[in-house]
């Protein structure tokens, strides 16, 4: 049978909501309530996949604000890609993909940039779009490095972090009270200024917004010293992995290794909560050109290992 695919309309959330819950591989990132905090920033082209009526796949997307010929899987997200309830397999994900270039071809599109979900997101395994991808001839234009911990196998941390930990845990206290965001963000905005003259994606009001919309996906750590937030964690969870969306330390978390004793108590929590990963985020600058090492061996010191995060574009001008 053929793939159809339909426009999404504020009056389909519910369903859009419902589906990507049940579904093997969304997360709450692809959810209309996760998207829809962006307002009207973004020019939204989402669509759902249909088959005789039914309902088999989402595609978030987003017209890219620069470029009203660029649509995006999705621009608003750490990731977008076809969600789906695993009946998009094998050559019916083929025929997906090829319906989706034909849709937004159709809309007057030139490209489509897919930013594929991460396996360790898949609750079984979910890579049909992948070679989909290759089989249209798509391009992979930018791969991220992410590194995360399977915490069924866990490497032991290096001896580094066990040191760090011995050092942090005489001084830390590590407090769960999400409360503590707007101390945790001055930490935050302080360290990118510091070291990168930069400033977090999303604001504070932004956070707050999405933690009392997600209060248990997005969740705050805290190393505190002396009744001071000296370095912490921002966290957007699902079931199946905990992610590091934001990392950040005061100059005097990172003389006492605060980190450490954060994310030992992040890594136990989500080990007991029944996730199966643990991801620190990735460890990219200039579109994943280069890859900040320090960061990374950090990260994959605490018993860690490389995730890719694939992004496919699609030329849509035949």
């Amino acid at each position: 049978m053929t793939l159809e695919i339909r426009g999404y309309t504020s009056d389909l959330a519910s369903a859009w909501d419902k589906f990507c819950s049940a579904s093997i591989n969304g997360t709450f990132l692809h959810s209309r309530h996760f998207l829809s905090y962006h307002g009207s920033r973004f020019q939204d082209a989402s669509v759902l996949i249909e088959e005789s009526g039914e309902l088999l796949g989402l595609f978030p997307a987003a017209v890219a604000p620069s470029d009203a010929g660029f649509v995006v899987s999705h621009p608003g997200s750490t990731f977008g890609g076809i969600v789906h309830n695993g009946r998009l397999a094998g050559s019916k994900m083929i025929d997906a993909i090829k319906t989706l270039k034909e849709h937004f071809a159709a809309q007057g599109y030139e490209r489509l940039l897919y930013k594929a979900i991460p396996h360790i997101h898949a609750r079984t395994p979910a890579q049909d779009d992948l070679y989909a991808l290759y089989r249209v001839g798509a391009e992979r234009v930018r791969c991220d490095l992410s590194c995360a911990i399977d915490l069924t196998g866990r490497r032991p941390p290096s001896e580094r972090r066990r040191r760090g930990l011995k050092k942090a845990s005489r001084v830390t206290t590590v407090s769960q009270s999400a409360e503590l965001v707007d101390a945790l963000w001055r930490v935050l905005e302080g360290n990118l200024e510091r070291k990168h003259d930069a400033r977090p994606v999303h604001t504070l009001e932004e956070i707050r917004v999405l933690q009392s919309r997600f209060p248990r996906e997005i969740q705050v750590r805290c190393g505190i010293i002396d009744d001071q937030v000296e370095a912490g964690v921002v966290l957007f969870n699902s079931s199946r992995a905990w992610h590091a969306q934001y990392i950040a330390s005061s100059a005097r978390g990172y003389e006492s290794s605060v980190l450490d004793a954060v994310f030992d108590s992040i890594i136990g929590e989500a080990e007991t909560s029944g996730a199966r990963f643990f991801d620190f985020g990735t460890s990219n600058e200039d579109g994943g050109e280069v890859l900040n090492d320090g960061l990374y061996r950090f990260k994959h010191e605490f018993g860690g290992g490389g995730v890719a995060h694939e992004f496919y574009q699609i030329n849509l001008v035949q």
